[in-house]
């Protein structure tokens, strides 16, 4: 089947041809279905926090909630990339099982591939196939890991950082950067001994909005809900520009890290044959200028930096 033909496939409630259009965006013809699907609108949320938090499980009552308003929502779970495949190391189905047999419900997972950030490089293609193909909104799940999580504000609006009553999770949220990105804090097992004490702290480092939830039984729920929805309808142009800007620069540098020139530009500029701006000005396509190199070596031999003949 071609493009064109999953796409209608897809959109006809063909799970297998919505998989197949999400590999696509995962790989190599990624610029080829971009090319034909038009810009949607869809919302997307992201989830975030430290290992253990319940992401996942918060993530399930979100599903549960937006269904029962009749929405279309996919799941994007960004794992850790296997040393082997490539491929995401979490299966779908282990997330969110009560979930997979609803047909308006998508559970994908995408392997990071090494792209920093805690996002894969996939996702904004993936958002895209999925507002093509009419899904309502897109839950976003990162991986994890502390300070390459702050990459997810480039992508979702609002950002739900999710963390734990004790183990210091306030303290260390702040240094790994999370605060910062964070749009609403959910302090998620909030039956638990030190959840009050958490939030406390939480609104002494921030002044963003901090919920508690206790995902697997829906408490707090409602209240989680709402503040989503003030959230989103607070955006502005000014907002979306910056994620956009966010989006571009994270997508730019990966391209940059994998440039086929960049191994032997960095030998340059080790061995001495190069300098690293002019290393910088090549890899992002520039070409190099011999009487601007030569003007530099003069300027260069007049201040003492290299002795004649040099």
């Amino acid at each position: 089947m071609n493009i064109l033909e999953n796409v209608a496939a897809a959109r006809a409630g063909s799970l297998r041809a919505v998989g197949r259009l999400l590999s696509m965006a995962e790989g190599a013809g990624r610029g080829e279905l971009l090319a034909v699907l038009e810009p949607a609108p869809i919302r997307v949320l992201g989830v975030t926090g430290p290992p253990g938090a319940g992401k996942s499980t918060t993530i399930g009552a979100l599903v549960g909630a937006y269904r029962e308003r009749g929405l279309r929502v996919a799941v994007l779970a960004v794992d850790p990339s296997s040393p082997y495949s490539g491929g995401a190391l979490l299966g779908d189905r282990i997330r969110m099982a009560a979930h997979t047999t609803d047909p308006g419900v998508l559970i994908r997972s995408l392997a990071a591939r090494g792209h920093l950030g805690g996002l894969s490089a996939a996702v904004p293609a993936a958002v895209r196939v999925l507002a093509a193909l009419g899904y309502d909104l897109v839950l976003l799940e990162t991986v994890g890991v502390g300070q390459s999580e702050i990459e997810i504000a480039a992508v979702a609006d609002p950002t739900l950082v999710v963390l734990t009553p004790g183990a210091g999770d306030a303290v260390q949220a702040a240094k790994a950067g999370l605060l910062e990105v964070a749009d609403l804090l959910v302090v998620n097992k909030a039956d638990r001994d030190g959840a009050e004490q958490t939030v406390r702290e939480l609104r002494q480092e921030t002044d963003v909005p901090v919920l508690t939830l206790v995902a697997s039984r829906g408490e707090g729920l409602p209240a989680l809900l709402d503040a989503i929805d003030a959230h989103h309808r607070a955006d502005t142009v000014a907002r979306r520009t910056a994620r956009a800007h966010a989006q571009i620069l994270s997508l730019a540098q990966s391209r940059l890290r994998e440039h086929p020139d960049l191994a032997a530009l960095a030998a340059d500029v080790a061995q001495g044959r190069r300098d690293p701006y002019t290393a910088a000005e090549l890899l992002l396509g520039g070409t190099e200028d011999a009487r601007t190199e030569d003007a530099r070596t003069e300027d260069a031999r007049a201040a003492g930096v290299l002795r004649p003949g040099s």
